[in-house]
């Protein structure tokens, strides 16, 4: 089965709304073996909507919409499509008690617009909503079959998973196009593509891909038009090949987050971690902390951004700053001694550099940043210099502070 997919919104073309759904669709559908064939995004205009959605469907013979089902004059995708299959809005009762009973639910009351959102195309099948209050809508007739889906996010993924996929399974070819990732940190994309060169070829029929970001390089293996159990068995062992080629570059898989790798190892150590932090201004305790249960394992952290607090708070010698300046790889350790003595933990890292865009030198550019891990052993420090953007490279350093914490908690030495 080949399906077009239509975005619906001004914002997106705009750039106010990064478009977040087509990469799920596109995703949701290649695991059931349905074709996405083509992407489309037009503005909250009806004759574009119209040319979009009529021009899928000749082609295709199926297509799926997000957006333009709300209550407000922009939201037109309904009655677009409505009128390409002539099939009349018709109010439906039970949808419309269904949305009173979720304002009821909320405490507030509906208004008079929200009653447009039970209106359904004559012949069509309601995908219920239980997520918000636009249900989503099956229609299939002589032109074709269009799904119509919300556009926010939460909502279309959920009536995607729930409501959407159940009905096309048996439509598609029986054949998947299903991904795994292997995430590295730490390791250039051009130095992991030489660990790589030897085992690249035994992965076929399976395709790699390298996506470098801002937290590492991902190892995207891909299976094309294969059974489901023979997708999964060849990935399965694609990514075991990887993960121990990229050794101790690799943290996890497919979404694995590096902070709860970290998290997990220390848990399992019976260690308590801290951490101290000038120039990330938090984000590696923000990294821990956005994990469930992290509570367990971290204490707490310091956002030391005047030289008087790394002083006040955590003991770092004016001394030191004075000969070394705050960037440097003593202070770093000071602040993270003093974070593992005052925070009473077990392992503490800390984090100082120059974010950018002002503030570097000759001896340090903007980018440098430097890392202190304390714990039982003798403190361990890294200069690094990161390219990017301010935010890139606050980001950058939260990285690598926590793959450096990762590294001594594994080590052994807490």
């Amino acid at each position: 089965m080949d399906i077009e997919l239509v975005t619906v919104g001004t914002e997106l073309l705009l750039g106010f709304t990064v478009d977040t759904n087509s990469a799920e669709i596109g995703r949701a559908l290649a695991e059931e073996g349905v074709r996405l064939v083509r992407r489309t995004s037009v503005a909250d205009r009806p004759e574009e909507i119209a040319a979009a959605v009529a021009g899928a469907l000749q082609r295709s013979g199926a297509v799926l919409t997000t957006g333009g089902l709300g209550p407000t004059r922009d939201d037109m995708t309904k009655t677009v499509v409505a009128a390409l299959y002539d099939a009349p809005l018709e109010f439906d009762e039970t949808v419309w008690q269904s949305l009173l009973e979720r304002y009821r639910r909320f405490g507030r009351a509906p208004a008079a617009s929200n009653r447009t959102q039970a209106e359904v195309p004559r012949g069509a099948t309601v995908l219920p909503n239980r997520w918000g209050t636009a249900p989503g809508l099956w229609l299939e007739g002589e032109p074709g079959l269009t799904i119509m889906l919300p556009g926010v996010p939460s909502e279309m993924r959920n009536l995607l998973a729930h409501e959407v996929l159940p009905r096309l399974r048996g439509r598609g070819s029986g054949k998947v196009i299903r991904s795994r990732a292997v995430r590295t940190t730490g390791i250039a994309e051009s130095t992991l593509a030489e660990r790589l060169d030897d085992i690249e070829d035994e992965l076929e029929p399976l395709s790699l891909a390298y996506l470098p970001g801002v937290s590492g390089v991902d190892l995207r293996l891909t299976a094309w038009g294969l059974e489901a159990s023979d997708a999964d068995d060849l990935l399965s062992a694609g990514v075991a090949r990887l993960t121990a080629a990229a050794g101790e570059f690799a943290y996890g898989t497919d979404d694995a987050d590096l902070a709860a790798a970290v998290l997990d190892r220390a848990r399992r150590a019976g260690l308590r971690l801290a951490a101290a932090e000038s120039c990330t201004g938090g984000m590696v305790g923000t990294r821990l902390t956005a994990v469930p249960g992290s509570s367990d394992v971290f204490v707490g952290g310091v956002v030391c951004y005047d030289d008087r607090l790394k002083t006040l708070l955590l003991d770092v010698d004016p001394a030191t700053i004075a000969r070394h300046g705050a960037v440097s790889g003593e202070v770093a350790a000071e602040m993270a001694t003093g974070a593992l003595t005052r925070l009473a933990a077990d392992a503490a890292v800390s984090v100082t550099g120059i974010a950018g865009p002002g503030g570097g030198s000759a001896e340090k550019p903007v980018g440098t940043v430097c890392i202190g891990v304390a714990g039982r052993g003798p403190v361990e420090t890294a200069r690094m210099v990161f390219g990017g953007n301010r935010e890139e490279v606050r980001a950058r350093a939260a990285q690598a502070a926590l793959r450096m914490l990762l590294g001594r908690i594994g080590s052994g030495d807490g």
